[in-house]
Parts: C-alpha cells; structure tokens; sequence
C-alpha cells in the first residue's frame, strides 16, 4: 500500500513539473521580463555610484522609449530599485528580475 501511494504522489509531482515546463512565454512577455531586468540593472548601477534617485529620473526623462508603456514602467523600476536597501551587484539583480518576471508571467497563465 506504501509503495503504490509514493508512486502515485511521484507520478503525480512529476506530472506537474511536465506541465509547468510545457507552458511558454510568448515573445512579448520576454521583451517585457527581459527590458525590465536590464532597467533594474542599470537603476542599481545608478544607486551603487552615488547617482541620486532625482537625477536617475531625469535621466529617464530624458531618453527616448519606443514604446508608450516604457517610460511609467522604467520609473516605477528605478524607484523600487532605489527603495530597496540591497547592496548586490547590477547583474544579479538583472538576473534575480527576469527570473521573477518569467515566473510571475508564467504563473498569469
């Protein structure tokens, strides 16, 4: 009886896994994840130099976004990066974004 239920729950966890794996983003939800991971770096490379977090907004003022939704995103990005009293390095906080993001977007689906 032991063994057919640790089967069971085995083959169901594994079922699981299969199907969490088979689910995908779509290339819009990468873009996303993956722009918003690289402003999250640079918004920490700002902070870990010294740049004030009025300066950083000015600066993102000032660029250019291709896309509407960019520009509010990049803000909001760059204030919790500033909020956060985290100390790591620029890639790993690039890193540790997109991981969340594609979890997140995944977990939508």
């Amino acid at each position: 009886m032991r063994n057919v239920l640790f089967t069971l729950i085995s083959f169901g966890l594994a079922s699981v896994a299969v199907s969490v794996q088979a689910k995908e983003l779509m290339s819009n939800d990468k873009f996303m994840c993956s722009w918003g991971a690289g402003t999250a770096a640079r918004a920490q490379e700002l902070k870990l130099s010294g740049v004030s977090l009025y300066a950083a907004r000015q600066k993102i003022h000032a660029y250019k976004f291709n896309k509407s939704w960019m520009r509010m995103m990049a803000m909001g990005i760059t204030e919790q990066t500033y909020d956060s009293n985290s100390r790591i390095k620029p890639a790993a906080v690039r890193e540790s974004f997109y991981e969340e993001c594609v979890r997140y977007k995944l977990a939508r689906k």
